[in-house]
C-alpha cells in the first residue's frame, strides 16, 4: 500500500515538473516575440526624405548634436507661416494671411538646389558649427563663419540638414551659391530667428 502511494506521489511531482518546464517554455516564446526588432521607421523616414530632396546627396552637416524633438510638432505661436519664393529669393514672413516681414536670401546652386514643399522648423541653433559636405572641412562659429551666427534648419535625412543660416558675405545674397541652404544677411538671420519657432511651418515655392 505504502509502495503504491509513492508511486502515485512520484507520478504527480513529475507531472507538476513537466508543467512547471512547458509554462516557462511559453512565457520564454512570447518575450522572445514581443522583443524580435520592428522595421526601421527612421529609416523609412530618411529615405522618404532624400526622395524629397531633389538631388541633395549631402546638403549641411552640424557638428551638433541633432534629432527632431516632440516639441516639432507643436503649433508656431502667433500663427506665423514662412513662405520662400525661390525666383524671388526672399522669405517672407507671415502672421495669419499678413506680410510682418521679408528678408533677400541666397539659394541652392545648379546640382544642389533648396528642395520645395511643405516642411516646418525642426532646428535651432544659435553659433552653429559647419562640416563642409564636400572637403570635410570644419568651420567653427564666429564671425567668419560661413554659417553665421544663427541656424533654422528646416529638412533633415537624418545626418545632413537644409535651412536658413547667416553668412560673412553679403554679396552673395540674391544669387544661386549655397549646396541648398538658404543664406542671409547675419542681421537679418537673426531677426528671423526670433520670429520662428519649432514647428513654424515653411512653403519653399519655385
Amino acid at each position: 500500500m505504502a509502495r503504491a502511494k509513492n508511486d502515485s506521489l512520484t507520478r504527480i511531482v513529475m507531472l507538476l515538473c513537466f508543467g512547471t518546464a512547458f509554462l516557462s517554455l511559453v512565457v520564454h516564446w512570447r518575450i522572445t516575440t514581443s522583443t524580435t526588432p520592428q522595421p526601421n521607421l527612421a529609416k523609412t523616414s530618411k529615405t522618404a526624405l532624400r526622395a524629397h530632396s531633389q538631388g541633395h546627396p549631402n546638403g549641411i552637416t552640424l557638428l551638433s548634436a541633432f534629432a527632431p524633438s516632440k516639441q516639432t510638432t507643436l503649433a508656431a505661436s502667433q500663427n506665423r507661416q514662412l513662405v520662400v519664393d525661390l525666383s524671388d529669393r526672399r522669405v517672407y514672413v507671415y502672421s495669419g494671411e499678413t506680410v510682418i516681414a521679408s528678408y533677400p536670401i541666397g539659394i541652392g546652386k545648379k546640382g544642389w538646389e533648396t528642395p520645395t514643399g511643405s516642411f516646418q522648423v525642426l532646428h535651432k541653433q544659435r553659433d552653429p558649427i559647419w562640416q563642409h559636405p564636400i572637403t570635410g572641412k570644419i568651420f567653427s562659429s564666429g564671425t567668419d563663419s560661413p554659417l553665421g551666427d544663427r541656424w533654422i534648419g528646416f529638412w533633415t535625412d537624418g545626418r545632413n540638414q537644409i535651412g536658413f543660416h547667416g553668412t560673412p558675405d553679403d554679396e552673395v545674397i540674391g544669387s544661386a551659391i549655397s549646396h541648398g541652404c538658404l543664406r542671409m544677411r547675419n542681421p537679418d538671420v537673426r531677426l528671423l530667428y526670433k520670429q520662428v519657432n519649432l514647428g513654424t511651418p515653411v512653403e519653399v515655392r519655385q
